[in-house]
């Protein structure tokens, strides 16, 4: 269970962009894969309005942050190079999804799998 009272003491962008560094005030810190933040956005775009519209998103493997923008005093937006750029970070989401990095990944990869997509953006032509 996630400890919705935990506060981040750090938000770092890795120089690469592809993750995200956040630290909490109950020790736990973790470096969150940029892919991850965006194929899980909690965005009306990616989740929907119910859990049936929810999408699986593709195609993101080597996706980038460009920003980190502070929303009040609760979450943070981040802004992507594919230029999604809706849904509000919580520091509980952030949190949780910390917290349970390797189950996320796992089911997003069974996921895309059970649906015939990639990580790997379409090949252009």
């Amino acid at each position: 269970m996630t400890d919705a009272g935990a506060w981040p003491t750090e938000i770092r962008l890795a120089k690469d962009r592809r993750s995200l560094r956040i630290a909490f005030d109950d020790g736990s810190a973790f470096d969150l894969p940029a892919e991850l933040l965006r194929v899980l956005s909690p965005s009306a775009e990616v989740q929907g309005h119910s859990p049936a519209e929810r999408k699986t998103v593709p195609g993101k493997r080597n996706v980038e942050i460009l920003k980190v923008e502070p929303t009040g005093n609760y979450a943070v937006k981040l802004v992507f190079d594919d230029m999604h750029d809706t849904g509000f970070y919580t520091w509980e989401f952030l949190h949780d999804l910390g917290s349970t990095l390797d189950e996320k990944l796992a089911a997003y990869l069974a996921e895309l799998e059970a649906k015939g997509l990639s990580r790997d953006p379409p090949a252009r032509r």
